[in-house]
């Protein structure tokens, strides 16, 4: 009877391998201001840029991270005590130069959550070096690495996905109104919008569900909503630039 061959392990390449890190870009709106939550890197031995702030993020455990989307829930909850409705994969950062602890790449993701609602700063498992800022101060910051360059990659992402599809309900806590969703919408895009079209194109789209009746605007009751599917954002036909245009041609 034939010996089975054991089966040969891959081999391990003999170069040396780059430091891989996960980083997520937060954003929220809190007080009528797109924010983005930063943390500040603590003053440790061999720990580049102490004190700086940075978009949080740190390496890859291949013991407990199946993959990159694992990577980035985990220190999402890590290092800011924050659950996500919606993650997306930004892009790829990587050089020789990024990091002074060798040559790194980092995979960024940028996630939307409602307003915390402790009244708290962040989560409430949230380190105390971690802040929101707003969008446009933390873009003029002198952040860590190379998050500067990311997160204003991150803006322009969020901001040309927002003119076509359903990516501020994700902003809002559950239920909402339709002009708090229209208001949300103006804070990332940083323009006004018609109510009459707003309301039309969020209805048509069919991506929400009613909730019944809740406490709107000046305490007036209106009725609430719901995203009827929370895995990913409804895709507009047009955008709303497009609808703005032909508006003013009529």
């Amino acid at each position: 009877m034939a010996t089975k061959k054991p089966t040969a392990r891959p081999s391990v390449p003999a170069f040396e391998r780059p430091l891989v890190t996960v980083d997520v870009v937060i954003f929220t709106v809190i007080d009528e201001q797109l924010k983005v939550l930063l943390v500040r890197r603590l003053d440790a031995a061999g720990d580049p840029h102490p004190g700086r702030l940075a978009l949080p993020g740190g390496f890859i455990n291949v013991d407990v991270d199946a993959s990159l989307h694992d990577c980035a829930l985990r220190k999402l909850g890590e290092k800011t005590g924050l659950q996500t409705p919606y993650l997306e994969q930004l892009g790829s950062w990587g050089s020789a130069t990024r990091d002074p602890r060798g040559w790194c790449a980092t995979h960024v993701y940028f996630a939307l959550v409602p307003p915390p609602e402790t009244g708290e700063e962040t989560g409430s498992k949230a380190p105390p070096v971690s802040e929101w800022v707003e969008v446009d101060t933390a873009l003029r910051k002198r952040l860590a690495f190379d998050h500067a360059e990311i997160l204003a990659a991150a803006v322009e992402r969020l901001r040309g996905k927002v003119e076509y599809t359903s990516l501020p309900a994700f902003l809002l806590p559950e239920p909402f109104t339709l002009p708090q969703l229209q208001r949300t919408y103006e804070i990332v895009l940083g323009r006004p919008m018609d109510k009459s079209a707003f309301r039309k194109r969020m209805l048509d789209a069919q991506f929400l569900i009613e909730a019944g009746s809740i406490a709107g605007d000046a305490g007036r009751a209106a009725m609430g909503y719901r995203i009827l599917d929370r895995e990913r954002a409804a895709v507009f036909p047009r955008t709303f630039r497009s609808v703005e245009v032909l508006s003013t041609k009529d």
